[in-house]
């Protein structure tokens, strides 16, 4: 089946600022739980070809998990492919934008993320050879928290600083504007503001251009 990620990113900055919102939210829901933390290498690719890359992974997969896979690359035309490597597994991971943003950054899309039983270069290299090419390297750690009736990731990411990302997964697209709702009335309550598309855009750019300075290191920077 088909499902949707809805996803709203805040740039927090400082570990001060992402333990305050924590604190918020013990406050709002006594029922908050931690269910993750691991540390995070993500590879993202451009160009390529998702036909390709469909022939060259499948034999890694279920029929069930490769009907995800080609729900969404019938579904989109703007795709983010990545690899990724989470604490000891490796994962494909493919994004398509179903609003009007961009599928890297977007806050409407679908999502594949599935296990692949090889090595991130070994991955990487599949790719390279489907004819995608790097288009950065990022790193984090990521604290993933259930809250309420969502999930919030609270990342340690090169470059950003620290970022929330609010997110809710659903099966019908009806339920979009709906859901895009809740994130809003719960960050509002927070206290904390969406991340403007246009200037995550220009931190996604300048990431890219410069992300060998950045990776696997604490630097970060700051883009109005």
């Amino acid at each position: 089946m088909a499902h949707f990620e809805i996803e709203i990113k805040s740039l927090l900055g400082s570990q001060e600022n992402a333990d305050t919102v924590k604190e918020k939210m013990k406050v709002l829901d006594p029922d908050m739980a931690l269910i993750s933390t691991n540390s995070q290498l993500n590879h993202y690719f451009e160009g390529g070809d998702i036909t390709k890359l469909f022939e060259a992974t499948k034999h890694f997969f279920t029929a069930e998990v490769l009907q995800k896979f080609e729900i969404i690359s019938a579904k989109g035309t703007n795709f983010s492919v990545r690899t990724r490597k989470r604490d000891a597994e490796v994962l494909l991971v493919i994004k398509v934008s179903i609003d009007d943003s961009t599928s890297q950054n977007g806050v409407l899309r679908m999502e594949f993320e599935e296990p692949v039983p090889v090595t991130l270069q070994e991955l990487d290299d599949i790719l390279l050879q489907a004819g995608y090419t790097y288009q950065a390297k990022w790193s984090r750690e990521r604290e993933e928290y259930s809250y309420k009736d969502i999930i919030v990731c609270f990342d340690k990411n090169a470059g950003y600083g620290y970022l929330a990302e609010f997110e809710k997964v659903i099966h019908d697209e009806n339920e979009v504007a709906e859901t895009r709702r809740l994130l809003d009335a719960i960050m509002s309550q927070l206290g904390v503001v969406e991340l403007d598309q246009a200037r995550l855009s220009r931190m996604f750019d300048h990431y890219n251009t410069n992300w060998p300075e950045y990776y696997g290191t604490d630097k970060t920077f700051t883009i109005e």
